[in-house]
């Protein structure tokens, strides 16, 4: 049975924490493993868009870690306190201009489980309605696009051919997201 015996905070900045973790494996070794954590944050979210024309909603903007410009669908972490599906109504809005009448769970899981215990929620957001894009945050350069949900695949090829790189989660959870529509 694996067990943790101890977590030490190795390196701590603004939005990341590096932690040693100490644990005992199934043969009752005694191992050690890095990790990175959120700061201020319990969980993150992701929200696949399909407007009434059955149109998604996708996102691109630049993210540092990787020095290119990524195609996802909208996320972003939730505030302490706050709960997932307020976090994902709140970076709907900041991050694509969109409200939605409703979100419907779709599914949760780890993002990185070898790097991270990082839990990630995917809602599908229906009966959307623009309001407009009037609080982003400073860092976030983001471009919106609608496009039909049977051209999406052609559409991310598109990117990738244009130099974008594509989130590999957009595959996966649009096909959730079709089951519920």
């Amino acid at each position: 049975m694996y067990e943790i015996i101890d977590k030490k905070v190795l390196w701590q900045g603004s939005f990341l924490k590096c932690v040693s973790v100490t644990y005992r494996d199934s043969s009752g070794s005694i191992r050690k493993w890095e990790t990175f954590e959120r700061v201020n944050c319990d969980g993150i979210v992701v929200i696949v868009p399909v407007t009434e024309q059955e149109e998604v909603i996708i996102i691109r903007q630049f993210r540092p870690a990787v020095n290119g410009y990524v195609i996802e669908f909208p996320a972003g972490l939730n505030d302490k306190g706050e709960s997932l599906e307020d976090a994902a109504r709140r970076e709907l809005l900041e991050e694509t201009g969109y409200s939605a009448k409703e979100l419907i769970f779709i599914t949760e899981g780890p993002v990185s489980s070898g790097a991270s215990g990082e839990m990630l929620t995917v809602y599908l957001a229906k009966g959307l309605k623009f309001k407009g894009i009037d609080k982003r945050e400073e860092t976030e350069d983001i471009e919106v696009f609608k496009i039909p949900i049977n051209e999406l695949y052609n559409r991310l090829s598109f990117f990738r051919e244009q130099g974008s790189y594509i989130d590999l989660k957009v595959f996966g959870v649009i096909e959730l997201a079709k089951k519920h529509l």
